[in-house]
C-alpha cells in the first residue's frame, strides 16, 4: 500500500490547474453538467463531485462525457466499493475526507491518483511514510486553519495540502499564501441555492473571482 511516483506526479499536475477545487453535490446529472460548464468557463478546470447523493455517480459520468476541458474527481469516498464505482464512472482522481485503513488501501492501489484526508500530524506522518506528498486537510477551519498548516511546514516539508471545510472567499488567500498548500477546496464557488435555481451566471462570476486567486 503506497503512493507511486507516477500517480503522485499526475495528482500534482491536476492540483496545479486551479487555485480552487470546487466541492460539489448534485441531485441531477443536468445540474452537474451546467454547473461544470459555468465553473470551467469561469476558469476553474478541476472539480470534485461528492458521493453524497444517490445521483452522484450519474452526475459524475455526465460531466465526464459532456463537459470538455475539465478534470473530475470523486469525493467523500467512505468505502472501497465507492472507489471502484467512481473509477468505473470515469473519475480522474479520488478524494476521501479521512484515512480509514480500507479506503486508504483501495485508494492508494487504484489506477488513478488519490488524495486522502488528514486532520492531525500523526495522520499526516502516516501518509508521508507511505510516500504520499499530497493530502486533503479536513475540516480545515475547525482543525486549526492556516496556522495549523504553517506549523507543519518545518516538520513535514515534503507534504502538501488541500485545505477544505470552512474555506471561503474571505480566507482562501490566507491558505494559498502558504508554501505547503497546493490549492484549496470549497463549495462557495457553486452555492447550493445557485445550483438549485439554475443561476449559472452567478456561479461563473464566483468561479472567475476564485480563479484569480494565486497559490504561492
Amino acid at each position: 500500500m503506497s503512493f507511486t511516483l507516477a500517480k503522485t506526479e499526475r495528482l500534482a499536475a491536476i492540483l496545479s490547474r486551479s487555485p480552487v477545487l470546487p466541492v460539489l453535490t448534485f441531485s441531477t446529472p443536468k445540474a452537474a453538467v451546467e454547473t461544470a460548464k459555468a465553473l470551467r468557463d469561469g476558469g476553474l478546470m478541476v472539480l470534485e463531485i461528492t458521493m453524497r447523493t444517490p445521483q452522484a455517480l450519474d452526475a459524475l459520468r455526465a460531466v465526464v462525457e459532456e463537459v470538455e476541458g475539465v478534470t473530475v474527481g470523486a469525493g467523500t469516498l467512505l468505502e472501497p466499493e465507492q472507489v471502484q464505482a467512481a473509477i468505473a464512472a470515469g473519475a480522474d482522481f479520488l478524494v476521501s475526507p479521512g484515512t480509514s485503513s480500507r479506503v486508504l488501501a483501495a485508494g492508494s492501489e487504484a489506477p488513478i491518483p488519490y488524495l486522502p484526508g488528514v486532520s492531525t500530524p500523526s495522520e499526516a506522518m502516516q501518509l508521508a511514510e507511505r510516500g504520499a506528498t499530497f493530502a486533503k486537510f479536513f475540516p480545515a477551519g475547525p482543525a486549526g486553519g492556516p496556522a495549523f498548516l504553517k506549523a507543519l511546514i518545518a516538520p513535514l516539508p515534503d507534504l502538501h495540502f488541500v485545505p477544505t471545510g470552512g474555506v471561503d472567499a474571505s480566507n482562501a488567500q490566507s491558505y494559498l499564501s502558504l508554501s505547503n498548500v497546493a490549492c484549496v477546496g470549497g463549495s462557495w464557488v457553486a452555492p447550493q441555492d445557485a445550483i438549485e435555481a439554475g443561476d449559472w451566471g452567478r456561479i461563473g462570476s464566483l468561479a472567475k473571482e476564485a480563479a484569480a486567486l494565486k497559490a504561492r
